[in-house]
């Protein structure tokens, strides 16, 4: 989101009259800023190696070629960019010591964030979708999940997130901000920004709890669904080496699907509070499923798998080809 674009509409319709805000960052603790920074520096190198590794051991490799990997890929490249909302400016802050934010800074930090972050969930209810076809329906998979209906697939995700986000992002913009105030976070997002705002929010609440939930609920249903029928089909299936062989290819979505919703569910739908250690609690929280949950994913694909295993051996080893 520029900064033009920003200043248009505050203009057209917020009324503040501050130019920053201030992040309550990490911790309040100054003997925990350096080792949070080591830490925090060595969590986002390793996403974005990790992810990145991911992606260009899927497209190097033509046995991986697959609408499974290839939904893959889109979520290792939509990790790298979620993380990168947020942990190079909380990076910064504690280098600096410094825990400003400018308000358009703070919005377009908003927008990006929700983009993708409801696009991770997104692409885990179209793999869930894309695990459904190819064991309940496995003649037809290659028809039903051709390339052009996975770009398809893919770009309806990206859009409606981005709609998503626009709505959130131009209801906070309507809200007044009368003073400088901290933050209760590491990064700019919605509750915490709801909470320092001195205009009427209930238009944003009903908004976050209609549209925000129907963003998680009908894709966390979808994949609910998804695998009843999956487990249903595979239950069905004449010998143990086909059932072993249907559930090793789940057994990863799965994990990364209990990881994120249970990471979101933790950090949305605990009782809010404005006491120290509530704040402490979200920002943890938060830290889990923009830092940790994107960690963890590259590793959960490529330890239970052969294939991605294989493949990144072959790109480590340099035996690849980009044809």
């Amino acid at each position: 989101m520029s900064l033009s674009l920003t200043s248009v509409l505050m203009a057209g319709g917020n009324q503040s009259s501050i130019s920053e805000f201030l992040l309550w960052g990490l911790s309040e603790r100054p003997e925990q800023q350096h080792m949070l920074f080591l830490l925090f520096l060595w969590m986002y190198v390793v996403i974005v190696a990790g992810n990145l590794l991911i992606v260009l051991a899927i497209g190097t490799d033509r046995c991986l070629h697959t609408p499974m990997y290839f939904f893959l890929a889109t979520l290792s490249c939509d990790d790298i960019l979620f993380t990168s909302t947020t942990v190079p400016k909380a990076l910064v802050n504690i280098q600096t010591q410094s825990r400003s934010i400018s308000y358009a800074e703070c919005l377009a930090q908003l927008y990006f964030f929700l983009t993708f972050g409801d696009m991770d969930i997104f692409l885990l209810a179209t793999m869930a979708y894309d695990r459904y076809v190819a064991i309940c329906y496995p003649l037809h998979y290659t028809v039903v999940m051709s390339h052009r209906r996975c770009v398809l697939l893919v770009t309806a995700c990206w859009t409606l997130t981005s709609l998503v986000a626009v709505t959130h992002t131009f209801l906070i913009f309507r809200l007044s901000f009368c003073s400088k105030k901290i933050i209760p976070d590491f990064f700019c997002d919605l509750g915490p920004l709801m909470k320092v705002s001195c205009s009427d929010t209930r238009v944003n609440e009903l908004v976050l709890f209609f549209l925000g939930g129907a963003v998680i609920l009908i894709p966390f249903v979808l994949i609910l669904v998804s695998y009843i029928h999956i487990v249903s089909a595979i239950l069905r299936a004449p010998s143990a080496q086909g059932r072993y062989k249907a559930f090793s290819t789940c057994g990863s979505h799965l994990a990364v699907v209990a990881l994120f919703f249970g990471t979101v569910i933790r950090a949305y739908l605990r009782p809010s509070s404005s006491s120290l250690n509530s704040v402490e609690d979200d920002v943890s929280g938060a830290v889990m499923y923009t830092v940790v949950t994107p960690l963890l994913n590259p590793f959960i694909y490529s330890l239970r798998n052969k294939d991605m295993k294989r493949a990144l051996g072959r790109l480590v080893r340099g035996k690849v080809s980009f044809s």
